[in-house]
């Protein structure tokens, strides 16, 4: 009976035949995988460069003192946010405000000066009118004497005393006309804005208000402050760095690939990118911005010496700019130095040039250029405060016969 079970029990499958199948479906789901590559492969992943050397960039621009001077105040820290034309730091200004009274000063005595010249020249010239007018009176004397002289009506003595009277009034009559000469060479062709003493004037108050004005150190971008070095009370320098300020909207990505990577990277073309920040789930999009002109090693401080017979050949990398997209920034702000994935989709490598063309200027800043607009009105003011009206108000031109026309 216990023989005739065992011979009815099923016989169970060799163990080398479940190593068998197994090793078929592993074998299959390769080649699964090994053709869904290809294809990838085929259709989209040769197109695209892809490096984890990436690292976010940015300006970090030095906020540097323009003068010399001592700190009494500091109106921004580490992190906080800052706008253009933000007063950052201000110096004592105790100096320039006692130079620029001087300055004003000046300009005020030079357009009174001026001015003087202005009513000198109109005396000078009714009296070389004047001495015109006696000489020839004396002409006419000197004629009617010398007719009763031949008739015997007039004394020789008297004659010569009139002649001598027309020789005075001649030699009056040029010194008056060169006294007139030389106002008028000092006020040829000017008015009171434009004549040469105000302008040199005018020129030391905008040069004393400037000085007053860098005392207040202004953020020349918007931005973060970072790398704050100054204190109260240090005295700094013109050229001394006080603090950094970093505009975070302007960031973009230096994703270095290697030599090998470059034949198909194109300005232009699309990147998308990934933030160890935030991680695979936020997507950055950006473009390349161009391609450096050189390895990170050419441009070291200490640039590899490779004409030597222990030499290895290394693969270079070379810098490519990746602009960020602003929205992204803007909804995921990024900090410079983080690190970055990018990879690159280069299907329109043969559409475009392989280097940027030329761009304009993309970083421009107007603070510094509103400073003197308050210059120009302070000498406007001083010169109508001390203008009495004898100045002419637009610039004067000469006659061929040395009058001026007003």
């Amino acid at each position: 009976m216990a023989n005739e079970t065992q011979q009815n029990a099923p016989t169970p499958a060799p163990r080398n035949e479940k190593r068998r199948r197994a090793l078929l479906g592993l074998a299959g789901l390769f080649a699964v995988a090994a053709v869904a590559y290809g294809i990838y492969w085929a259709v989209s992943g040769r197109y695209h460069q892809s490096t984890d050397d990436a690292y976010v960039a940015g300006n970090a621009v030095p906020v540097m003192a323009e003068a010399q001077g001592t700190v009494t105040a500091i109106l921004a820290d580490e992190t906080s946010e800052v706008q253009e034309g933000q007063v950052l730091v201000r110096l004592d200004d105790s100096d320039a405000k006692v130079a620029l009274q001087e300055a004003e000063a000046k300009l005020a005595s030079t357009v009174r000066h001026v001015e003087e010249l202005y009513a000198t020249e109109k005396q000078l010239d009714a009296k070389t009118a004047s001495q015109q007018a006696a000489l020839a009176l004396a002409r006419s004397d000197y004629a009617r004497h010398e007719n009763l002289n031949k008739r015997g009506y007039f004394s020789a003595s008297a004659l010569e005393h009139s002649a001598t009277s027309v020789t005075i009034d001649e030699h009056n009559v040029v010194e008056a006309e060169q006294s007139l000469a030389a106002v008028r060479a000092q006020l040829a062709n000017t008015d009171l804005m434009d004549h040469p003493d105000v302008k040199l004037a005018a020129a030391a108050v905008r040069a004393a208000y400037l000085d007053l004005q860098r005392m207040t150190v202004v953020a020349p971008v918007s931005g973060y402050v970072a790398k704050r070095g100054v204190q109260i009370g240090q005295r700094v320098d013109a050229n001394s760095a006080l603090m950094v300020v970093v505009p975070l909207d302007q960031i973009w990505v230096d994703a270095n690939f290697k030599e090998s990577q470059l034949d198909r990277i194109r300005p232009g073309e699309p990147v998308d990118l990934h933030s160890d920040l935030y991680g695979s789930g936020v997507t950055f999009h950006g473009t390349v911005a161009g391609v450096d002109a050189g390895t990170g090693s050419a441009f070291a401080l200490l640039p590899a010496q490779n004409a030597t017979g222990n030499w290895i050949k290394v693969v270079q990398r070379v810098p490519v700019r990746v602009r960020l997209a602003a929205s992204d920034i803007e909804h995921h702000p990024l900090r410079i130095g983080l690190s970055m994935v990018a990879d690159v989709d280069t299907r329109a490598a043969g559409e475009g040039p392989a280097v940027a063309q030329a761009d304009d200027p993309k970083y421009v800043t107007p603070v510094y250029d509103r400073r003197l607009a308050g210059a120009d009105e302070l000498i406007a003011r001083i010169i109508r405060a001390n203008a009495v009206g004898g100045a002419p108000l637009v610039a004067t031109t000469s006659k061929p016969d040395g009058r001026r026309d007003r």
